[in-house]
């Protein structure tokens, strides 16, 4: 970043949620409980997942990586939060601020590759069952996870670039809970019109990438189902993606209504409630999502917890 940015504004005010002590209070408490079930959710379903070698299939390969993300995404925003409602101080530095926009770039467009990665493996599990071990080898999933990693840091590196060329040179009151792209070009005092034609270009090019991967997996899914002759059978084949697709429903839903719009629809109380949803509500929804509507996660969880007790009582006796 250049001199100027560094010199014109050292921090930035996070406004809030609200100026009331007591829903500062109430969303405290709230948040807390939600980022602890997040941090309990996302690290007992990677810990179930690794332990318990009859998940260690390309499915729950990419469940881990989700569960990772969730938990990066919690930890990213909400311990800062807290903070700031719990105290009064309610600054944050441009260094952590400019880090906080990155990872949530980062953070944000791996995601949606990786939920594309998880709508191409079942479309093989269902449309392809016969060759799904051949082509969802192994070498193909790390492919596919790197490649999302990968992708994600491309598209952080072209938003920090552009973020770097806004000039601060008024207020620094950032009218959101945390630092993101949409109240900190509202900030800026320089012409961002360029730098919004090229984030909105690569933030849509993410999201419709992996929209059109996603929909044309289950465009084909559901192509399927409908040749399957008995009930039973469509239920079952249904119910391997269920988790799946209302995962990726609530994720882009908050993702469109968020981002793919230009500045000067920017609502302040809307897009809080929407960055609330996606950054700590979400995170926690996962794994619940995943593993509440999945009987093998149940039954894996089941088995390590037996071997964790069988092991201690061995070792009492």
């Amino acid at each position: 970043m250049n001199t100027r940015n560094s010199t014109s504004v050292a921090d930035f005010i996070l406004t809030g949620l609200t100026d009331s002590a007591e829903t500062q209070l109430v969303l405290s408490v709230l948040f807390l409980l939600i980022y602890l079930i997040t941090v309990l959710g996302n690290s007992g379903m990677i810990l179930i997942i690794r332990l318990d070698p009859q998940l260690h299939t390309p499915m729950y390969f990419f469940l881990t990586h989700l569960s990772f993300l969730d938990l990066s995404y919690s930890s990213v925003f909400t311990p800062k939060t807290l903070h700031n409602l719990l105290t009064s101080t309610k600054s944050i530095s441009f260094l952590g601020c400019f880090i906080q926009i990155n990872l949530l770039t980062l953070l944000c467009s791996t995601e949606c590759f990786l939920l594309s990665s998880m709508a191409y493996d079942r479309y093989v599990a269902i449309c392809c069952p016969l060759h799904y071990p051949v082509i969802m080898s192994t070498r193909l999933c790390r492919a596919l996870v790197t490649g999302s990693y990968m992708l994600g840091f491309i598209n952080s590196t072209v938003n920090a670039v552009c973020m770097s060329r806004l000039h601060f040179c008024q207020s620094n009151a950032i009218q959101h809970f945390f630092c993101d792209t949409s109240p900190i070009l509202a900030l800026s005092c320089n012409d961002t019109y360029e730098i919004e034609i090229i984030i909105f270009a690569f933030a849509g090019s993410t999201l419709v990438l992996s929209l059109i991967t996603i929909s044309g997996s289950y465009l084909s899914i559901l192509s399927t189902i409908l040749k399957i002759n008995s009930t039973a059978g469509k239920k079952k084949a249904f119910s391997t993606c269920a988790s799946h697709l209302l995962g990726v429903t609530i994720f882009y839903s908050t993702m469109i209504f968020t981002y793919l719009k230009p500045k000067e629809s920017y609502s302040l109380g809307r897009d809080q409630v929407a960055s609330v949803f996606y950054t700590i509500v979400i995170p926690m929804l996962n794994p619940l999502i995943y593993s509440l509507r999945n009987k093998e996660v149940k039954r894996a969880a089941l088995r390590v917890l037996r071997k964790r007790v069988s092991s201690k009582h061995l070792i009492s006796q």
